[in-house]
């Protein structure tokens, strides 16, 4: 079996992490822990984190870094990350998140954090182009539309373009992500953990320029 990895997947919106997320989970036989999903997991199974998530959330407000990183810690000490790795995709967002993830994550921390690089004007294009399944959630594009107009193939709802998904608002969005992520690049940079990796093109390529980056890494140590 290929060896484990622990790694950090970072990117714009529409850079297409969660697909290369998936396919280095399944590469590497490791679990691919969205941030998004687990805090979901969190609160829908009652664990001490996520009834405090929980209640942050039912009165509207963010849930704060010490939660959030409460809740990645529980997910980590399971079985399956102590003995393969993960790849973490959507933590850590900000330095905060960074120092306390490398200390969660001792004494054997973080192999490698890669930064998915695609040119903001792709990624806006990208964004500005989906349309998504008000039922169901499949994700079509105005190249690759539903086979009937604006009715899903799969469950048969309506597909729509988001209310986020504007011009305006991704635009909004990128430049939240690019002020939060800046100093998080510079700073597991700055400790030798940080790869750019080119993740433009076809998915197929991309997979194999991160593959070829993991793997080189792990080969000198």
């Amino acid at each position: 079996m290929i060896p484990g990895a622990r790694l950090v997947l970072l990117g714009r919106q529409g850079a297409g992490k969660g697909t290369q997320c998936v396919r280095l989970s399944r590469h590497y036989v490791v679990p691919h822990i969205s941030t998004g999903d687990i805090l979901r997991a969190a609160v829908r199974e009652g664990t001490e984190f996520g009834k405090k998530a929980k209640a942050i959330m039912d009165a509207g407000d963010l849930v704060p870094d010490d939660i959030m990183v409460g809740i990645v810690d529980e997910r980590l000490d399971r079985d399956d990350t102590r003995s393969r790795g993960f790849i973490l995709d959507g933590f850590p967002r900000t330095v905060a998140q960074a120092r306390a993830l490398v200390e969660i994550t001792q004494p054997r921390g973080i192999d490698l954090v890669l930064n998915l690089e695609v040119p903001r004007e792709v990624v806006l294009a990208r964004l500005a182009s989906r349309r998504v399944c008000l039922d169901c959630g499949a994700n079509y594009s105005t190249e690759r539309p539903p086979r009937y107009g604006a009715t899903c193939d799969v469950c048969g709802g309506d597909v729509i373009q988001r209310e986020d998904d504007t011009v305006e608002a991704i635009n909004r969005r990128l430049d939240l992500y690019e002020a939060e992520t800046a100093p998080l690049i510079a700073w597991f940079d700055e400790r030798g953990l940080l790869v750019e990796v080119d993740g433009a093109g076809d998915p197929d390529a991309v997979f194999d320029r991160l593959v070829e980056v993991i793997d080189g890494i792990r080969g000198r140590g």
